[in-house]
């Protein structure tokens, strides 16, 4: 699994002034946001899939400061979780393209107001263009009785509520959470610390990518927006990052 800054998307979203994105994909500092691909070879146009992530922080380059131009690439929007429903609403309107998102432990009023025109992943897996994509929303539960809170034999409880689609798909390719795996950059803290599930999905089923949130890059140096756990890329989706996913691969 390669980093590669050649594709077109790469020259369309460029930085902003959100230097607290860092990392690898960096928003702030760097000239060009970066894109996680399985093979530097197939990014060319028609061979990928160009999946705009975002995550817990609403960014002023894309949103402020839109310019339909940064976004002219992008097939495939996926939110990890904790923004607002009106912020979901202005992407999925202006780009044009399907939007997935699972919620955040933030995202309540979703039930009052959930993100119009877009598509919740939450306890299911959903196939776009033969990329089967499973979503699993949420944090650790730290208020007892709080919505988008789980512990983790909750959480365990939802995976295995999967267990017939996980069958029907054969696996998924694409998971898509809010919380991070379980010392897969998560922290010590219960709030953000991660589910050991996660993991055993990543170990059972190797996905190409896990995408998460809830780890904010201003949370303290140990941010990491690229990882990899087995044969998982992992991407911390905070603020928003490209991910090239190569057609007509699955795992």
């Amino acid at each position: 699994m390669q980093i590669n800054n050649t594709s077109k998307t790469n020259n369309a979203i460029q930085t902003g002034n959100t230097p607290q994105a860092g990392s690898a994909a960096q928003t702030g500092d760097t000239s060009q946001a970066g894109s996680a691909a399985q093979n530097s070879d197939t990014s060319q146009a028609g061979n990928i899939l160009h999946i705009l992530v975002l995550a817990d922080h609403k960014s002023k380059f894309l949103y402020d400061y839109y310019d339909p131009e940064r976004v002219k690439d992008i097939d495939l929007i996926i939110s990890c979780g904790d923004l607002p429903p009106e912020y979901l609403t202005f992407f999925v309107t202006l780009c044009n393209v399907p939007l997935l998102y699972v919620r955040g432990n933030h995202d309540n009023k979703y039930d009052i107001k959930p993100p119009e025109g877009c598509i919740c992943i939450e306890d299911d897996i959903y196939v776009h263009q033969g990329i089967r994509i499973m979503g699993l929303g949420g944090s650790m539960e730290y208020i007892p009785g709080a919505g988008g809170q789980y512990t983790e034999r909750k959480m365990k409880k939802r995976v295995q509520k999967l267990r017939f689609k996980l069958w029907k798909h054969k696996g998924f390719d694409i998971l898509v959470t809010h919380a991070p795996a379980y010392h897969v950059n998560d922290m010590e803290d219960l709030p953000h610390r991660g589910f050991s599930v996660f993991r055993t999905l990543m170990e059972k089923y190797e996905p190409k990518f896990f995408l998460h949130g809830h780890v904010h890059a201003n949370y303290g140096r140990n941010f990491k927006r690229l990882d990899t756990y087995a044969h998982t890329t992992v991407i911390n989706a905070y603020d928003f990052y490209v991910v090239e996913y190569p057609l007509g691969e699955t795992s």
